[in-house]
């Protein structure tokens, strides 16, 4: 049946003009090709989400920031290895954005369940330490997703996902004594997390776990009426669905993609119309495991030594016998959406 399911794939590769639904058992299986150290404590429920800061001058020193949500903010390099940690307690969801010179990193804060935070930290380029800046309070609610939006005029921008779906637009000064104010407040009826903001077109997608991916125009100005993406029907979309990420192509075109945890797999929708694209799992490749239950996802089409297509960085929620993890994938090939078969040079179940 595999073998059918990737002939399917490769068919499906060079008809687009088959319908979409046509596509929806069709998975592709796509090759993890690194990994990151593991994190936490095994068989506990510790890693979740990514960020990717790209050095533009020097790409294989690019930096990969993620959360031990019971613990704090991990940073490794992109051969996987651990290079500094920092306490920060129950951090969920990370995202990070460059300021200037700054490298802004803001995790959402859920140390005290009732109200909900930021924290803030700049990233090291040299050092690969993170500096903590502050801590700006929101509003009630347990923080749960963040992402943040830098648009061309105005202060940087985060949007804080509360655990019981109540949504912060927050922008933030980064003064001496960073700060934020809410300058808007959209709400989903149940358990929400995973957001990312597709900054060329100003727009906000959510994921409400039991029921879909939602988006809203990310300017505080628009509409606070949520517009639905996709259902989580069961097929294409399976709950939960965790995290979303944007891979950008040229100014409006890639795919917003979106783990469906329920079925250890994942979604692409076409960007700018948001057609239903396809899926696909991330499956062993050597000594690197699959993926499952997967919680937080990023996605950097920029070049990287090793991941010339860019990169998909992928929590992994069952990596034994070692913790949780994040498996690395190359993007080009998903865009294949068939399999490859190299393994990369020294790959190793422990990095």
């Amino acid at each position: 049946m595999r073998g059918l399911a990737l002939s399917v794939v490769a068919l499906l590769a060079g008809c687009a003009s088959l319908p979409p639904e046509s596509l929806e058992t069709a998975t592709a299986l796509i090759p993890a090709f690194g990994q990151t150290a593991p994190g936490g404590t095994v068989n506990d429920d510790a890693a979740d989400d990514a960020a990717i800061w790209v050095n533009r001058r020097k790409p294989g020193s690019s930096l990969i920031v993620a959360t031990d949500k019971k613990a704090g903010l991990n940073v490794y390099g992109l051969n996987g290895k651990l290079l500094s940690s920092s306490p920060a307690g129950r951090v969920n969801n990370v995202d990070l954005r460059q300021v200037g010179a700054r490298i802004i990193v803001a995790a959402s804060d859920r140390n005290d369940p009732a109200a909900g935070k930021i924290a803030l930290y700049e990233l090291d380029r040299k050092s690969a330490g993170l500096g903590l800046l502050g801590i700006v309070p929101v509003g009630a609610g347990e923080g749960y997703g963040i992402c943040l939006w830098q648009p061309a005029k105005g202060p940087l921008t985060a949007f804080l996902v509360m655990k019981q779906g109540d949504i912060f637009q927050v922008e933030l000064s980064l003064g001496a004594q960073p700060s934020g104010t809410v300058v808007r407040r959209m709400k989903l009826a149940t358990q929400s997390e995973g957001c990312v903001v597709d900054e060329r077109t100003a727009t906000l997608y959510v994921g409400e776990e039991d029921v879909g991916i939602w988006r809203f125009g990310a300017k505080k100005s628009d509409p606070v009426t949520p517009i639905s993406v996709a259902k989580d029907d069961g097929k294409r979309l399976v709950a939960d669905v965790e995290g979303l990420a944007i891979a950008a192509a040229g100014a409006r075109g890639g795919y917003l993609v979106a783990s469906s945890q329920g079925d250890n797999a994942f979604v692409l929708y076409r960007l700018p119309d948001l057609a239903y694209a396809g899926r696909f799992r991330i499956v062993a490749n050597g000594a690197i495991g699959e993926t499952s239950e997967t919680d937080g996802i990023e996605i950097t089409t920029a070049s990287l030594p090793g991941y010339p297509g860019g990169m998909m960085i992928v929590q992994d929620g069952d990596n034994a016998p070692f913790a949780q993890n994040f498996k690395l994938v190359r993007w080009q090939d998903v865009l294949k959406r068939k399999p490859v078969s190299p393994s990369p040079p020294g790959a190793s179940a422990k990095p």
